[in-house]
């Protein structure tokens, strides 16, 4: 196993909605504070805060909001959280994805003694949208999305440019790909997502700036022999990050151990898009199965509203169901740190 190693890192969740009763949608910067608070209970040093599509005026005033309180925490000479020391020896592979398992092994993000609590450091916010396609809208509201025009990203953006960190945009759509590299240009990520792009399509917005995929396989059109489709783009491509909900609903086990045995593990970033449903407490070793104690966070009709875990318990559970400690830990930290660092 090699000897023990410390090593100080960011805990950096990069699409969450909200958790524990507190969303962006609120309207108060006393809720956006709390959301920081419960992830950094939880061991998050650094959260990006995803903004639900809607009208333009109502996103503008959800980001607002989350100025005010990433204003509250500098002006309160906010301190970031100290990083839970990772401890273990794990490999330290990656070459080619395919050291993503490895049985029994037991990192030190498991250990509750090491869980911080300091509040998360909001860096930053993520628009989910409003440029999505309405058929691969999966719990958001179709209704609100927005054809790709400039016009309107200007009038989103306008004021904002400095903390809008990600923007998740369909790139089939028409003008897509104009507004993905306008976006990319002006120093913002652009993710692909919520969409029904062939392979082909995925590659063109990759080639006009895209850097990443949202939660792959989720809100999108999925692998088929005759066309990979976006999904599929995303597992081959080396140079595309792709978001992965790690929590035991939106991914099957068999598909989480294809991601990692495929695609170059640097290139995984593991995310909560946990919502204000979302009630994750710390939760025990998940030696009683697949789903431990975690509850699916759904609708009346048992549809998927957002994530049920953090990055943090997520990433837990992966190590010990046998994922390889080392590459799990750089899906929440090295991977999403290179990533914002456009």
């Amino acid at each position: 196993m090699g000897e023990t190693k410390v090593i100080q890192m960011r805990n950096i969740d990069i699409h969450t909605h909200g958790i524990g009763g507190y969303d962006t949608k609120s309207g108060k910067a006393d809720d956006i504070l709390k959301i920081a608070e419960i992830h950094g209970s939880h061991g998050i040093s650094e959260i990006v805060l995803s903004i639900y599509p809607s009208t333009i005026k109502v996103m503008r005033e959800n980001m607002m909001t989350v100025r005010k309180a990433m204003e509250r925490q500098r002006s309160d000479t906010f301190v970031p959280p100290p990083s839970p020391p990772y401890q273990g020896g794990g490999q330290e592979g990656g070459k080619g994805g395919m050291g993503g398992l490895k049985k029994g092994r037991a990192g030190g993000i498991t250990n509750p003694s090491l869980i911080t609590h300091h509040p998360s450091r909001i860096i930053g916010i993520h628009l989910e949208g409003p440029f999505l396609n309405p058929t691969k809208c999966g719990a958001l509201d179709a209704k609100t999305f927005l054809e790709p025009k400039e016009n309107q990203l200007e009038e989103l953006l306008e004021g904002f440019e400095d903390i809008v960190k990600i923007i998740t945009i369909s790139p089939e759509l028409q003008g897509a790909i104009q507004l993905i590299k306008k976006v990319s240009d002006m120093g913002i990520i652009v993710s692909m997502g919520h969409s029904d792009a062939t392979f082909s399509e995925a590659e063109a917005g990759l080639n006009a700036g895209a850097r990443g995929i949202t939660h792959i396989f989720n809100a999108m059109r999925g692998f088929h022999h005759r066309e990979p489709g976006i999904a599929g783009f995303g597992l081959i491509n080396k140079d595309i990050y792709i978001e992965v909900i790690a929590d035991p609903f939106h991914l099957h086990p068999k598909t989480l151990e294809l991601i990692f045995k495929t695609k170059n593990p640097e290139k995984i970033i593991i995310v909560s898009d946990t919502v204000k449903e979302t009630n994750s407490p710390l939760t025990p070793p998940f030696k009683g199965g697949e789903k431990g104690r975690v509850k699916a966070v759904t609708d009346t009709h048992g549809r998927l509203l957002g994530g049920s875990m953090t990055i943090v318990e997520s990433s837990k559970r992966l190590i010990q169901i046998g994922f390889d400690e080392y590459i799990i830990m750089g899906c929440i930290t090295k991977n999403p740190e290179r990533y914002l660092s456009v």
